[in-house]
């Protein structure tokens, strides 16, 4: 039987929320401001429709991504990202650098 897990890891909580092929790229994309998702379809490049919709409704029950339907027709849906999901900015800033110096590192190795 699995037993539970006890300890709290921020960082670990932090990965959870952000983890994914496509969430990260999602979260940059809306950093730029508030997209429709057919936009934020085609600025991916590569995506599914079922794996945006999936990811984004993942990202907004996290409370990431705040989602505005219009109730138009043709259908209009907006997203851009809650506070929350927009302190995640100098996180990603952060991972960026560290990406930087790190691949600098390995290229140097080589």
């Amino acid at each position: 039987m699995p037993t539970k897990k006890n300890v709290f890891c921020p960082v670990e909580c932090t990965l959870d929320a952000i983890a994914g092929r496509w969430k990260v790229l999602i979260i940059h994309q809306l950093l730029e401001g508030t997209k429709r998702f057919n936009q934020l379809q085609r600025e991916l490049g590569g995506i599914t429709h079922r794996t945006l919709t999936k990811q984004l409704r993942e990202m907004e029950e996290r409370g990431l991504v705040n989602r505005k339907d219009y109730k138009e027709i043709p259908p209009r849906v907006e997203y851009r990202l809650s506070p929350l999901g927009q302190s995640l900015e100098s996180v990603l800033l952060a991972m960026h650098e560290w990406g930087e110096s790190y691949g600098r590192k390995v290229l140097q190795k080589k």
